[in-house]
C-alpha cells in the first residue's frame, strides 16, 4: 500500500528524514495489543515489537506507540516481524487519564483528523457524557462531530439531534441509520484518501455495525444491546485502524466505561463555548460562577437562557480538571504556591494554648 494512503503527508515525511538516513522505513501502527503492535509499511503488514533501546528511553506508557502513530521501524529477513525504534511527533491525539489508582495518560489513538463522538438515540443519550467527550475531543486537535446511531428506531429524532446541538458548540451533528441508509452518504463524505477518522462511545451504540457498513462486508462482530437495559456488550475488544474501500482511514476502539479528563484547558472552553462567552460578563474575570456578586453565568441560568445541568457538568469537570493539575503537575501554579506556602506558615506558628 502507498504511504499516502496510509495518511502520509509532508509533515510526516520532514520529520521522517533522520530515519530514512539511519536506514530504517516508516509505518502506521494499526493494532495494539499486549503481545506487541501491527504496523503498515509500504512493504506490507508486520508484526512489531518496540526495541530494547526504546523501552530503556522511555518513562511512561504515553511515551509508548498507540493506534494511528507513525513509527520508524528496522525490517529483518524471514519472517515478517518489525522493530520500533521511535514514534514520529504526532499531529494530534485522544487521550484519558488511565483506569486505576495511578493513573497517567493514556493515549487512546493517534493522528486523527475526525473525531466521531458516537451515542444511540433517547434513554441511551447521555448530554454530560457527550460534554465530557467533546471536552477530550476538542482538547486532541481532530475535528469532533457528534453522531446519533440508530436513527431508524428513534422515537424522538428531531427533539434528540437538538439536544446535541444545544450542547455540542457547534460540532456538527449527524444522524444516521445502518438499516435504512438515512445520513450514510454525509457519513461517508468524511472518508477520503489519506484521511483518519476515530470512533468513540459506549458499547452498544453501533460502532462496529457502521464500520461494515463503509467496509460493505461483516468485518467486524456485532452483538445486539442488552434488552433489560439497553447496554452494549463490549464486541470490540481492541483498538485497530482500518483501511476502507475509497481510501479512507477509520480507528474502531472498544466502548469506553470511564472516560477521566487528561488536561483539557482549551477543550473546556472549546466544549462550553456558551459559557465561557456569556461569563466575560461577570464582574470578575476569575469568576467561578459559584456565589460571585455580579456572575453573569449566575443570571443567564436564572433567566433560563442557560441550562442549570451544563452549568453543574461545566463546574465539574473544571474542578477534575483543578485536581488533576495538582496532581500531577509538580510544578504547583504562583497561586496554589501562594496559599500553599500560607498554609503551611500557619501550620508553623503555636496556637494560643501553647503560649
Amino acid at each position: 500500500m502507498e504511504l499516502e494512503h496510509l495518511g502520509w503527508n509532508r509533515h510526516f515525511e520532514e520529520c521522517f528524514q533522520r530515519f530514512a538516513a539511519a536506514g530504517l522505513r516508516a509505518a502506521r501502527v494499526t493494532m495494539q495489543h499486549r503481545g506487541g503492535f501491527r504496523v503498515c509499511s509500504a512493504d506490507g503488514e508486520s508484526a512489531a515489537e518496540v526495541s530494547g533501546n526504546f523501552i530503556h528511553q522511555k518513562v511512561c506508557t504515553s511515551d509508548f506507540p498507540a493506534v494511528g502513530d507513525w513509527v520508524a521501524i528496522e525490517t529483518f529477513p524471514g519472517p515478517a516481524k518489525a522493530v520500533i525504534h521511535s514514534i514520529l511527533p504526532r499531529r494530534t491525539k485522544f487521550s484519558r487519564t488511565a483506569a486505576g489508582k495511578h493513573g497517567g495518560e493514556q493515549v487512546i489513538a493517534a493522528n486523527i483528523d475526525d473525531l466521531f463522538i458516537v451515542t444511540a438515540p433517547d434513554a441511551s443519550l447521555n448530554p454530560r457524557r457527550i460534554e465530557r467527550f467533546l471536552t477530550l475531543a476538542w482538547e486532541s486537535g481532530a475535528n469532533p462531530v457528534l453522531l446519533l446511531t440508530k436513527a431508524d428506531v428513534c422515537n424522538d429524532l428531531d427533539g434528540n439531534i437538538e439536544e446535541l446541538k444545544s450542547v455540542g458548540s457547534g460540532a456538527p451533528v449527524l444522524a444516521v441509520s445502518s438499516v435504512s441508509g438515512l445520513g450514510l452518504e454525509q457519513f461517508i463524505a468524511y472518508f477520503r484518501v489519506g484521511r483518519t477518522a476515530a470512533l468513540l462511545g459506549p458499547s452498544g451504540v453501533g460502532k462496529s455495525t457502521l464500520i461494515n457498513c463503509l467496509c460493505g462486508n461483516t468485518l467486524l462482530r456485532v452483538q445486539p444491546v442488552r434488552e433489560r437495559d439497553q447496554k452494549g456488550k463490549h464486541t470490540t475488544t481492541h483498538r485497530e485502524l482500518i483501511a476502507l474501500p475509497n481510501g479512507g482511514l477509520i480507528i474502531d476502539t472498544p466502548g469506553l466505561r470511564e472516560l477521566r479528563l487528561w488536561e483539557g484547558g482549551d477543550g473546556i472552553s472549546e466544549a462550553f463555548e456558551d459559557i465561557e462567552q456569556t461569563a466575560t460578563g461577570c464582574r470578575f474575570t476569575d469568576c467561578r460562577h459559584d456565589k460571585e456578586p455580579g456572575c453573569a453565568v449566575r443570571q443567564a441560568v436564572e433567566l433560563g437562557t442557560l441550562d442549570s445541568a451544563r452549568l453543574e457538568s461545566h463546574r465539574k469537570l473544571k474542578r477534575e480538571l483543578e485536581h488533576f493539575g495538582r496532581k500531577y503537575d509538580k510544578r504547583p501554579q504562583p497561586e496554589q504556591r501562594k496559599r500553599w506556602n500560607s498554609a503551611v506558615k500557619a501550620s508553623r506558628k503555636p496556637s494560643k494554648a501553647k503560649r
